[in-house]
């Protein structure tokens, strides 16, 4: 049975919610390339120091390769485990 991308873009990423979260991460990636954090195009992940993608702080954003900035255990909230 094929997938209905169609459907699962309605159910999940048209919701508020997940809105606010993306076009966050958008801005924490321009405010890092703006404060020399890191460049267009350098295939690198933004890592949200405290687990947190809406806190778009200049000390919590650093620039991070994406397989270990993905790599992060997570918990039940999406969170990052703390070490």
């Amino acid at each position: 049975m094929a997938r209905n991308y169609a459907q699962k873009y309605a159910n999940y990423h048209s919701r508020p919610e997940q809105i606010k979260r993306r076009s966050s991460r958008n801005k924490a990636r321009r405010l890092a390339i703006k404060a020399g954090k890191a460049k267009v195009g350098d295939g690198k992940d933004i890592h949200h120091k405290d687990g947190n993608p809406l806190n778009n702080k200049n000390g919590n954003l650093r620039s991070m390769n994406k397989s270990k900035n993905r790599s992060f255990a997570r918990t039940k909230t999406a969170r990052k485990k703390r070490v």
